[in-house]
């Protein structure tokens, strides 16, 4: 019977016994071979990863030198890019000749005599074509001597060039930002705010905290050396005496009196009223509707509308005037860093204008961004 009719594992099919093999001997694994594998060991990474990271460390290195100089050659460029301003076309015909401008404020005012308002009411002032502006406020207020500096060139514009300004506020034209709408001078109808605008805050503000405790607490004494003993009046690092504190109230009343004198210049019901402005003169925050029963604004309506009363007041026809507004030239600082991480750049004069005592028309508690005259 063949070996498939007994199945393995049944009585009489049993495998013969496998004859015993001879012992192989053991190979000897030599310093440069793995026991178990036969390849070379690993060699440690540690000097990999450290070249590594120097490689990365030289080319972080390389990559800011290369930042800071194109920081610097954008620094070089923006004088000679941003000082100019562009014309951009918005309304009404293209191809017209006449043209209403629209300047624009927006953001706190400081004190540049080059910023980019004043570029834009220089570029009004010599365009021959510029029949009429409208001044598009969007604005907390700022400074004293910027929201004045705006005004006096504003009113020269309109005197120098016999045109009418006409202003239209965005969302906040306070403090500053409505004493710079006082360029509008005796021109009827000539102060427009949005439904949901905030204007007013007339009043002058010496902001100032004192930190002297907080330094005395840290172990830190104030010790300047000042050729006198109102050198240093208003330092956050001192309590204010007394006497400091009248020449602050001096300096804020005569600031105060500038305020209402402009306001009587750009607002005819209340120059002949007093006792309406003084009323009304409280540092209060008025909406749009409460603008108007008090004589600040003449009328609600969009920007749209106060172009309309520009044209309207220049004597033009609307289907032959050109509506445009300005833009800052493109400059290499806003192409490589961008338009608004350039304009948040740090600020040096902006840190000092912190600490350094000075009168602002500016309404404090609006949350808006800086920007220049």
């Amino acid at each position: 019977m063949d070996s498939q009719s007994h199945p393995e594992g049944v009585p009489g099919n049993e495998a013969p016994n496998p004859a015993p093999r001879e012992p192989i001997a053991a190979q000897p694994v030599h310093e440069w071979q793995d026991s178990q594998y036969g390849r070379p060991p690993r060699r440690s990474r540690t000097g990999l990863w450290i070249a590594l990271a120097l490689l990365m460390i030289a080319g972080l290195g390389l990559m800011m030198v290369g930042l800071a100089a194109m920081a610097t050659l954008a620094g070089l460029t923006t004088t000679a890019g941003e000082r100019r301003v562009r014309e951009e076309f918005v309304s009404h015909n293209r191809q017209a000749t006449r043209k209403v401008a629209v300047i624009t404020i927006e953001g706190i005012i400081l004190d540049e005599a080059d910023g980019f308002v004043k570029r834009q009411i220089d570029r009004a002032q010599n365009d021959d074509q510029v029949e009429a502006v409208v001044l598009r406020i969007n604005s907390p207020g700022g400074t004293v001597s910027g929201s004045d500096y705006l005004h006096h060139h504003l009113r020269k514009l309109a005197e120098d060039r016999e045109i009418p300004i006409v202003a239209s506020m965005g969302g906040v034209a306070a403090s500053g930002g409505y004493y710079v709408a006082m360029a509008v001078g005796d021109t009827p109808e000539s102060i427009y705010a949005e439904p949901s605008t905030f204007t007013g805050s007339i009043g002058v503000v010496i902001p100032r905290y004192d930190v002297s405790e907080l330094l005395q607490n840290w172990g830190i004494e104030y010790d300047a050396i000042a050729s006198g003993d109102l050198k240093g009046m208003g330092s956050m690092a001192k309590p204010m005496s007394e006497e400091e504190r009248k020449l602050f109230a001096q300096i804020v009343e005569e600031g105060f009196e500038q305020f209402k004198d402009t306001i009587r210049s750009g607002r005819p019901t209340l120059r002949d009223d007093p006792d309406a402005l003084d009323k009304i003169a409280t540092g209060q925050i008025f909406t749009a509707r409460q603008a108007v029963e008090h004589g600040l604004v003449d009328r609600i309506g969009f920007v749209e509308r106060a172009i309309e009363r520009a044209i309207e007041v220049a004597g033009l026809d609307p289907d032959e005037v050109k509506v445009v507004r300005y833009r800052p030239e493109p400059s290499l600082a806003r192409l490589l860093m961008g338009a608004e991480t350039h304009s948040r750049r740090l600020d040096l004069k902006a840190l000092l204008d912190l600490i350094t005592p000075r009168a602002y028309y500016l309404c404090t508690w609006l949350p808006v961004h800086h920007s220049r005259p």
